[in-house]
């Protein structure tokens, strides 16, 4: 078993550059504070531009989220960038638009560029590209550093998308505008987003951009799932809210799950990265079996998603998931040559379970509590609700064997991985299979 990176910092305390020392990082400095300045009147404008659609909670909530992200800025100096980035990108699709919703097909920026369904598809395009140049990148570090800037121009479209469609929802109705997390289209976006940025953070942390492919596996299969919703369930038109979902704990249940989602999924494929470095120099297929197995089952989970009979998207799917598996194994040796050390996959497969564990502990909280305002009970053993709680048992039992028994290494990585299977259930397996108080999600 591997032991963790020596003198590691605490999950918690470690969530800056490289190199950045806790001493440098508790000094804001002037541009710090411009940041700060700057959401403050960002916040004001929306307050003062915006206030009738909104009600106390959410003011409260904007409010709050201006010390928030000053904070994260301050912890990772390139989501500075990034969230400046984004509010000139939306500002401007804003300024195009003049308040009419029509003008997505007029407008030559919005049309191509700009609007939400533009962005989320330039998000899904670099998405894919990126995952590519960074497998291209295990021998070529050109394409590995481009694999990081696609991620990362994805990740600034998709945002866009997002903050510019939920202006869009405002422009269609009183009624129908909402923060877009509403919908199995909207979250896969967000799903996408948080795990490639949970991502480029663990790369610029550990100096190593070998994992990227196979964490972009996760990314893109999310992007496939994404563009297939979209374009067979017309799921990227902007609806109103059905009535159990007009909540302002919506807003923050729903983004802390999926930070749990994301980096759950991350562990899963830094999990798959590890064993395919343990097993560089198997010759047996016979000992790789358990591993191929694992990644074909996650390929084949996808096939459920039919109205009748096998969908010939998702058995073309499970095809292309299983040879890429087979190929990844195939070429096990270079490739493990290129992954980081045991210790540094060990560590950022602890870390990002460790960040997504409290998370989801949190998001299950605020899921009680808004079940208790709309339904008048905490917990009702509802399918999502049972299947919620054996995801957090599943990572507290994982985080439990680490810190009580010193779980590392294998055990820790299938782990991981079956953990993957569990969590994919609990996010899409009950919506087709259980009925239950969350039925309005269903596929």
């Amino acid at each position: 078993m591997t032991q963790p990176v020596a003198g590691a910092a605490n999950t918690w305390d470690d969530l800056s550059d490289p190199g950045q020392s806790r001493l440098e990082r508790g000094r804001p400095t002037l541009f710090d504070v411009l940041f700060f300045l700057l959401l403050s009147a960002g916040a004001g404008v929306a307050l003062t531009h915006y206030s009738q659609a909104m009600d106390s909670y959410e003011k409260v909530i904007l409010v709050l989220t201006v010390p928030f992200l000053t904070w994260l800025g301050w912890l990772w100096r390139p989501l500075r960038t990034l969230m400046i980035a984004m509010a000139l990108a939306a500002g401007l699709a804003l300024w195009l638009y003049q308040g009419d919703i029509a003008r997505a097909d007029q407008a030559f920026l919005l049309k191509y560029l700009l609007s939400s369904q533009s962005a989320i598809l330039w998000m899904c395009s670099l998405f894919v590209v990126a995952t590519f140049c960074y497998w291209i990148g295990l021998a070529s570090p050109t394409a590995a550093w481009l694999g990081t800037a696609l991620t990362w121009g994805a990740v600034f479209a998709g945002a866009t998308g997002m903050l510019v469609r939920w202006r869009e929802g405002h422009m269609l109705g009183p009624d129908i505008g909402h923060i877009p997390v509403s919908n199995l289209y909207e979250v896969f976006v967000l799903f996408s987003l948080v795990t490639a940025l949970f991502y480029l953070y663990y790369e610029s942390r550990y100096a190593t951009r070998a994992l990227g492919g196979f964490v972009l596996l996760i990314i893109t299969s999310a992007v496939v799932f994404l563009l297939w919703y979209s374009f067979t369930r017309d799921a990227y038109q902007i609806q109103p809210l059905v009535p159990a979902l007009k909540s302002w704990w919506m807003k923050i249940h729903v983004p802390a799950n999926f930070i749990g989602y994301g980096t759950f999924s991350l562990a899963a494929m830094v999990g798959f990265a590890y064993l395919v470095k343990q097993h560089g120099q198997t010759r047996s297929w016979l000992k790789l079996m358990p591993l191929f197995i694992l990644g074909v089952l996650l390929a084949a989970e996808p096939m459920v998603f039919r109205t009748e009979g096998l969908s010939a998207t998702w058995m073309l799917y499970f095809g292309i998931g299983a040879v890429i598996v087979g190929t990844i194994l195939l070429f096990r040796k270079p490739i493990s040559e290129r992954l980081p050390s045991f210790e540094v996959l060990d560590d950022i497969m602890y870390r990002a379970i460790a960040v997504g564990f409290a998370f989801f502990t949190v998001a299950t909280i605020l899921g009680a509590l808004w079940a208790a305002d709309a339904w008048g009970a905490y917990w009702q053993w509802d399918p999502k609700e049972t299947w919620a709680l054996i995801v957090w048992l599943n990572y507290a039992a994982w985080l439990h064997m680490r810190m009580l028994k010193g779980l590392r290494g294998t055990m820790a990585a299938y782990w991981a991985l079956v953990g993957l299977l569990i969590t994919c259930f609990a996010f899409l397996g009950v919506n087709m299979f259980l009925s239950g108080l969350h039925s309005y999600g269903a596929l």
